[in-house]
Parts: C-alpha cells; sequence; structure tokens
C-alpha cells in the first residue's frame, strides 16, 4: 500500500482569543469540507468564558477536514481545521534508503518565536537545538507493546528482543541519562527510548530498574452488587453543561466570595429629583448635547458614582495578594453588568472619570447594545476598577452583590417604586430606591464604604450636587 503525505495540509489550531484563556467552545462552522477559503476568511465562531469570537484563517487553500464538530470545547492549541494549501493534491512518500541519507536542514516557518493568529498567539515552537550526532544514524526497531514491556524491565528478556538489540547502534541520551544509567547499572542497549528523535530520557532508565509486576494471584470470585449507577429522570431533569460564560462566571465568583472578605451597606433615598431630571433631558436633549443618544436613571447614577469616588479616591483600589501591596488607581473602568443569552457579563466603560455626560451616555449605550448582540470583547471585559448592577430592572429592591475579581467595590440599584415618604414635613408619593454597596473590606473601611454610598445617595436626591461636587 503507497504511503501518502499531506505536505501541503495545513492544520489552524484554536487560538488564545483572550489573554490566558485555556478553552473554547465551537459555536458554528461557517465552511464544510470541500470549501474554498481566502486568508481572512471567517471560518467559523468560538465563544470562550469572556466573549463569542469570528475566528479568520490565515491562508489560501481547500478545507480538507473539521475535527471538531459544533458544540465542542477545544483546548488552546489544539486544530480545529485542516486546510490543503494547493488545492487538495498529494504526493507519495518517499521510499526508505538503504543508506543513510544525509542530515536535510528543516525549512523553518517565517519569523521566530510565536505564531501570531488572531488574537493572542498560539504555541510557541520549540527552539532547542541539538548538534548532529557523528556515525550512523540511529533507527529504533518497531516492537509490540509486550516486547517494549519486557526491554523496560517489566518482564523476562525476549530472545528475538535481545538479538535485535544487539545489532542497535549506540543509544542517545543526554549525559545526565548516561550517568543515572551507569550509576543504576542499566545498559542503554537495552532501554527502549520514549523521547523525542529516539533519545532515552530519566523516566525510560527508572522503567528499565523497576521490579517486574507480581503475577496477580487468582482468588476466588466473589459475587459482588454492582456500583451504583447516577441516574436522573430525563423527564423531569435537564442537565446542561457548564462551560463558556456560565463557567467563568461561576469560577469567579466563588473565587471572589472566599478570596475578598465582602461588607454590604444599604441606603434607602428619594429620587424623585432625578426622576424629574431625566425627563427634563428627555425632553430636550439637544440643549445638554444629548441629541441621539439615550438619557435613563442608570446614566445619572452612573455619573453620581463617579463623582464619590472623586470624592474619596482611597476605594478605587485593588489587592495584590503576591506583593502584598494595595494598589491605587487613578483612573475609573467602570463595568456595568449586563444580562445576555450568554449568561452575565461585566464589560466597562474605560477612563469613565474623564467623561462628560454626553460622553458617558454614549459610551452607555455602545456598551449595552455590544453585550446584547453577544459581541463584546475580551478587551472591554478587563481591566474593570468598581462595577454597577442594575437589580431594579427586574423588580427586586436591591440585593448583596458580590464584587467582580479584582475590583473594590460594587453598587446595586434596586427598583424604583413609588412609596409613602416624609417630605418637607409631610407624607407625600415619593419616587424611593434602594441602593446597596458591596466593598473588600481588606481595602475599605466602614467608614469610607459609608461615605460613598451616602455621597451617592445625596447626589440622587439633589441632583444640583452633581454641579457643586464635580
Amino acid at each position: 500500500m503507497t504511503t501518502m503525505t499531506e505536505a501541503s495540509v495545513r492544520e489552524f489550531k484554536m487560538p488564545d482569543v483572550g489573554e490566558g484563556l485555556t478553552e473554547a467552545e465551537i459555536l458554528k462552522w461557517y465552511v464544510q469540507p470541500g470549501d474554498q477559503v481566502t486568508d481572512g476568511q471567517v471560518v467559523c465562531e468560538v465563544e470562550t468564558a469572556k466573549a463569542a469570537v469570528e475566528l479568520p484563517i490565515p491562508y489560501d487553500g481547500v478545507v480538507r477536514d473539521l475535527h471538531f464538530p459544533e458544540g465542542s470545547t477545544v483546548d488552546v492549541g489544539t486544530p480545529i481545521i485542516a486546510v490543503d494549501v494547493s488545492g487538495g493534491a498529494t504526493v507519495p512518500a518517499p521510499a526508505q534508503a538503504a543508506a543513510p541519507a544525509a542530515p536535510v536542514e528543516e525549512k523553518k516557518p517565517e519569523g521566530s518565536g510565536r505564531q501570531p493568529v488572531l488574537v493572542g498567539y498560539g504555541v510557541a515552537a520549540s527552539s532547542t537545538k541539538r548538534r548532529p550526532r557523528k556515525g550512523p544514524e540511529l533507527v529504533v526497531p518497531e516492537a509490540s507493546t509486550a516486547v517494549q514491556k519486557e526491554l523496560n524491565g517489566h518482564g523476562p528478556v525476549a530472545a528475538t528482543a535481545a538479538a535485535g538489540t544487539a545489532e542497535r547502534a549506540r543509544p542517545l541520551a543526554k549525559p545526565p541519562v548516561r550517568k543515572l544509567a551507569k550509576d543504576l547499572g542499566v545498559d542503554l542497549a537495552t532501554v527502549v527510548p520514549s523521547g523525542p528523535d529516539g533519545i532515552i530520557t530519566r523516566e525510560d532508565v527508572h522503567a528499565a530498574v523497576a521490579p517486574p509486576a507480581a503475577e496477580p494471584v487468582t482468588a476466588p470470585a466473589v459475587s459482588a452488587p454492582p456500583a451504583p449507577v447516577p441516574a436522573y429522570d430525563t423527564a423531569r431533569e435537564t442537565r446542561v453543561p457548564v462551560k463558556g460564560v456560565r463557567k467563568a462566571t461561576a469560577a469567579a465568583m466563588v473565587g471572589s466570595a472566599f478570596t475578598a472578605p465582602h461588607v454590604t451597606e444599604f441606603v434607602t433615598v428619594d429620587v424623585t429629583r432625578t426622576m424629574k431630571l431625566v425627563e427634563e433631558l428627555k425632553r430636550a436633549p439637544e440643549e445638554f448635547g444629548l441629541q441621539g443618544l439615550r438619557v435613563n436613571p442608570l446614566l445619572l447614577i452612573a455619573k453620581a458614582l463617579l463623582v464619590a469616588i472623586k470624592r474619596h479616591p482611597e476605594i478605587n483600589a485593588s489587592w495584590d495578594e503576591a506583593n502584598q501591596e494595595i494598589v491605587l488607581k487613578h483612573y475609573v473602568n467602570l463595568g456595568i453588568a449586563a444580562a445576555t443569552p450568554r449568561g452575565l457579563i461585566v464589560p466597562n466603560i474605560k477612563d469613565a472619570h474623564d467623561k462628560t455626560l454626553p460622553q458617558l451616555a454614549e459610551a452607555l449605550g455602545e456598551l449595552v447594545s455590544t453585550a446584547r448582540e453577544g459581541k463584546t470583547s475580551p478587551a472591554a471585559m478587563q481591566g474593570g476598577t468598581v462595577t454597577i448592577t442594575n437589580v431594579g430592572v427586574f423588580g427586586v429592591d436591591t440585593g448583596t452583590p458580590i464584587l467582580n475579581p479584582g475590583e473594590s467595590a460594587i453598587l446595586a440599584i434596586g427598583a424604583i417604586k413609588l412609596q409613602p415618604w416624609v417630605h418637607k414635613g409631610k407624607v407625600k408619593p415619593r419616587q424611593v430606591t434602594t441602593l446597596a454597596l458591596s466593598f473588600d473590606h481588606r481595602l475599605v473601611d466602614g467608614e469610607l464604604g459609608s461615605k460613598v454610598l451616602a455621597d451617592v445617595a445625596a447626589i440622587l436626591e439633589q441632583p444640583k450636587k452633581l454641579i457643586t461636587w464635580a
């Protein structure tokens, strides 16, 4: 049978589409085997723990094979698609030469180091070089699994194997391995190598001196009850694999809850004036530079939190466990928790502290629309410092939010409801909400957390403070 080599087939590996991600799920293939592809053409969509990303192929050719079906979770660095860059031609493998062929220098790929892919980099090629050995090239004879075990000391060495071993050339091994073999009294010629290029490793030497496995003693058969097999009623239960955004969220929340000591404080506040300001901004957006932008209570609450952080910058920090340092941030990347069809994500507005109200409204609009479309990039979810979560949209009064990992505080907004409230000495119906601020007690003392929450409440009760305090 003629052996065919696929010299022109290139394997495209799953890239690291985030920073340090280890796996991704293939959501959809846009090509099938036999399709023609061009450099830069999107071939599939994958979902990582942070976002859904489309992957382009980096060369021209014909799709030879899709290694994984849709829905598969694949480790970074694993080939996912094979492309024939010559149009599908195969060439016969060269016949084995009788004499050792002269060493042929392998053609290195262009560039050096890591191979760039869509985002991040693939696995770096090994830079280790080994000098060519003098003398005839070592040919490791193929042997069955049983023979290999015998040669490694797990049983009597067969006569045929010993005869073949005697004809072998000087075995390949590094000096430390040779010294180990000498100290243990192992003849390297009797060891079957498992390393690359037929190199004997330390493990091979240790395996050669390991005592043969004892023959199992046959005991009378004893009937044992079969192990219980976990089962569930598919008509009454549905099991969903934990992966993607849900898997990342679970790991992050568990890590945060059991790493940072959480403290949550609450305040109920009359936000009637803030709601009136929202309506005024909606009626005449052009007067405030807000034409074409979405104006809602979240916009003013976000601005109120930014002002409170400006007045108390110590709350905008993070805890560096490795260096035992508190890192004070001179910028605010404001995270907005967003519920999407793929789960909870927390993209953030970069340098939110420098933005005017119209700029903040524009950034909020883009953030929300991108999240709903499932197009939030991994970079948009990194580097947050403080987060807002609006649980009021679900009709609940408030909650005890868990910190986003690496952040110092998170503000939860409850539902804004018409409630009886004492206003100017009289009980009147007013727009009221409850705010909850969770913070990392390693970084934030009760006094500091209380001042920040009180400032946010004061601004929402009297929005004019946005002018005087900002």
